[in-house]
């Protein structure tokens, strides 16, 4: 799926796995939880479209997104869930991320310091399917 901002019944969060040098980036939200980046897609935008504005907005960083890895639904509050639609994204340009007042903290994590995280199941699995690719993470997903 590519468009729309609702999906089975539930708003969509579209979020990257963004890989440079090894370590994906993370942000930790105002519920003291650690996420990958991205947001909502606004009314007439494409899912992909939604993750460049809102990785852009949200880290200062630019992105070409590419495979859809992982989706699935997510309990944000008890009872109030999203539908997370994850892609495979690639670095556009130099890594100077800058964090959002969206969030509290920004940060690029190896794949050994995740496992010390309260972290999704599913952010994990979309993780893991990208680092794992034959492709690599720094090449762009097809």
């Amino acid at each position: 799926m590519s468009a729309g901002t609702h999906c089975n019944g539930h708003p969509v969060s579209v979020k990257g796995v963004l890989l440079v040098e090894g370590r994906v980036l993370l942000l930790r939200n105002d519920r003291d939880e650690w996420e990958l980046p991205g947001g909502r897609p606004e009314i007439g935008e494409t899912w992909p479209q939604a993750l460049v504005r809102e990785i852009r907005e949200e880290a200062d960083l630019s992105v070409d997104v590419g495979t859809l890895l992982e989706q699935w639904p997510y309990e944000v509050l008890p009872g109030r869930f999203v539908w997370i639609a994850a892609y495979g994204c690639r670095l556009v340009g130099a890594a100077s991320p800058s964090v959002s007042a969206e969030h509290c903290e920004l940060r690029f994590f190896r794949a050994v310091e995740l496992d010390g995280l309260a972290l999704d199941a599913g952010y994990r699995r979309a993780i893991s399917r990208l680092s794992t690719s034959p492709r690599g993470p720094d090449r762009p997903p097809a």
